[in-house]
């Protein structure tokens, strides 16, 4: 957390219009591509473990600095806000190149949005975080803070 900042301090980033021309909301009469949910004690083992994942957090710059999830030497941290993902594929290239690719955010909404966009254009292991760094927070590491 950055110093004298409080939970409330932290800015929420919801679907924008420019966004949903990037990411657009899938028809619920058109099959959704299939992102494979992983839930925050599974990542949790497979990071114990010593798998070669690189977490994708695409939260905004003030929530990663009010928390995060630490990653073991193993494994690698990548932070690219939603907004940025599609200019900057040739780094998720490049993490996908190496292993499995875990996307998450706040409570796993914007991530499952980025994760079936990325399926859709990118080879390799895409999976969603279920539940966000909140469900990390309440189901793994409960030191890691907890914001609305």
């Amino acid at each position: 957390m950055v110093s004298g900042q409080k939970a409330s301090d932290i800015c929420y980033c919801y679907l924008t219009p420019a966004m949903l021309d990037i990411y657009p909301m899938p028809s619920p009469t058109e099959p959704r591509t299939q992102v494979a949910e992983l839930p925050a004690r599974v990542l949790s083992q497979r990071l114990a473990a010593g798998e070669a994942l690189t977490l994708l957090d695409v939260r905004e710059p003030n929530e990663t600095a009010y928390c995060k999830i630490d990653v073991p030497t193993t494994a690698r941290s990548l932070c690219i806000p939603m907004r940025e993902v599609p200019a900057r594929l040739g780094e998720i290239d490049e993490a996908l190149g190496r292993g499995p690719l875990v996307v998450y955010c706040h409570h796993g909404v914007r991530s499952l949005a980025v994760a079936e966009w990325l399926c859709e254009r990118q080879a390799g292991e895409i999976s969603n975080l279920s539940g966000g760094i909140d469900a990390w927070s309440t189901e793994v590491d409960p030191g890691v803070p907890r914001y609305r």
